[in-house]
């Protein structure tokens, strides 16, 4: 169990320093004066799907660290570190820096990162490698969002 938490900690705790880089979205006006794509949702759809992508990432690395020590796999164990380091740097290169064609770098990066993992965890970890799941497709909308305001501001 205190893995489960140790993973909480970590991913939750990547959200955390990742809003507090980046500021508020919602009040700021750099943000706010950008043309978005039409199927950007609505601001509270955010905080519940990054709250439930870190809760699934959360129970697959926990398993993954039952299953593996780290001296086992530490590829696998460097990917998610990068990976959490490339979700906090994305916000304020974004939202704070607006350079919006290096934050569509990241994200891309991003979502190969947790394409690695699904695809080493079908390999390594049955049923439960679908865990991670929602945050590649949730990376695959928000790299379309970041692509829009590239494109179109």
């Amino acid at each position: 169990m205190y893995k489960l938490l140790l993973f909480v900690v970590i991913n939750f705790g990547a959200l955390a320093i990742g809003s507090l880089l980046m500021g508020s979205p919602v009040t700021n006006e750099w943000y706010i004066a950008q043309n978005k794509a039409p199927w950007t949702p609505p601001g509270w759809v955010f905080g519940a799907a990054w709250f439930s992508i870190m809760a699934c990432l959360s129970v697959f690395m926990m398993l993954v660290a039952n299953k593996y020590s780290f001296s086992e796999q530490r590829f696998f164990y460097l990917i998610f570190a990068i990976q959490i380091l490339v979700n906090i740097l994305w916000n304020p290169v974004f939202f704070k820096y607006h350079y919006v064609f290096a934050a569509l770098v990241l994200i891309i990066i991003l979502s190969a990162l947790v394409l690695y993992m699904m695809l080493w965890g079908i390999r390594h970890m049955g049923k439960s490698s679908w865990l991670p799941l929602p945050y590649f497709l949730w990376l695959l909308i928000a790299t379309s969002l970041n692509a829009y305001v590239l494109v179109k501001n």
